[in-house]
């Protein structure tokens, strides 16, 4: 294993998990709560680790960590003070640690996440860029106290909330990378791709810039796109296929293991999953890798 995470992806093109929450659901876990998965790092971390080794077991060299919807605005809500909400963030890089050999990317998730209301699919909070450098700086610091190998600054909807978190992440020697939620050659809140891409280029600490929770048709054109407008290596890991209406999943999924060819190809070095992707498909998916 190389000696660091920016070691090891120089070397080839690494493996990410997929859900994490589906897996958790396929467990039995009830995850209809505003906290989301972030829930289980106080009621059931022990779910949470499991969660994580059933992707390591399946071939992911990355686990991505539980804390996309936590912060500390969200565990106030529930009565949870800064210094108890900090070590439940810092626990969510440990859970992943502990299960098993593998790099740990903690997830700094949008702000739309904290509310609990689906902005995190349109961005445009009504907040400014110095709002919202205060609501991310803090979840960060925490999180870079425990030791990840990278930060996943994912889900991100809107080009003007990237700039923020760029802005937020000054002086954190944790690498990064960036990726954007996106619709088509948009992102969720309508800018195009190329100019949210674009914000990666000349930020010292990402490491890779792409795309999640996208259609993984949307993300197979967006590789191209992200690997030009930011001269980086590129990440990708779209969501099943299925479409989420009516409070349930519609749909056949197209994520594929064939697709993978294509994006490694177009620059992508981080490939791997997100909603509905569990271990099945990131054990073919670590197959086409491989191969």
């Amino acid at each position: 294993m190389a000696d660091s995470f920016t070691e090891a992806l120089a070397a080839g093109p690494l493996v990410l998990d997929g859900g994490l929450s589906n897996q958790l659901a396929e467990a039995g876990h009830d995850l209809s709560d505003e906290l989301w998965s972030a829930r289980l790092l106080a009621d059931d971390p022990a779910a949470v680790t499991a969660a994580h080794r059933a992707y390591f077991a399946a071939g992911a060299q990355v686990a991505i960590t539980s804390s996309y919807q936590a912060s500390f605005e969200g565990f106030a809500r529930r009565g949870v003070d800064r210094a108890r909400a900090a070590a439940l963030l810092g626990r969510s890089v440990a859970l992943a640690r502990a299960a098993g050999p593998g790099w740990v990317a903690a997830s700094v998730g949008p702000y739309g996440a904290v509310l609990a209301d689906g902005s995190e699919y349109r961005g445009r909070y009504g907040l400014t860029e110095g709002q919202l450098v205060d609501f991310h700086r803090p979840r960060i610091e925490a999180l870079v106290a425990a030791g990840p190998d990278v930060l996943a600054v994912e889900t991100i909807p809107d080009a003007d909330e990237a700039a923020a978190v760029l802005r937020a992440l000054e002086g954190v020697e944790v690498p990064v990378w960036l990726s954007f939620s996106i619709a088509g050659d948009r992102t969720r809140a309508g800018q195009p791709i190329a100019e949210a891409f674009a914000l990666a280029a000349d930020a010292p600490g990402v490491l890779a810039v792409g795309v999640n929770c996208c259609s993984p048709e949307d993300a197979d054109a967006a590789v191209a796109v992200a690997a030009r407008a930011a001269g980086k290596p590129v990440v990708v890991y779209p969501n099943s296929g299925e479409s989420w209406q009516d409070r349930a999943w519609r749909g056949e999924p197209t994520f594929r293991a064939d697709r993978v060819a294509a994006w490694l190809a177009d620059g992508a070095r981080l490939v791997g999953g997100c909603c509905r992707v569990g271990p099945g498909q990131i054990r073919a998916l670590a197959g086409a890798v491989r191969n």
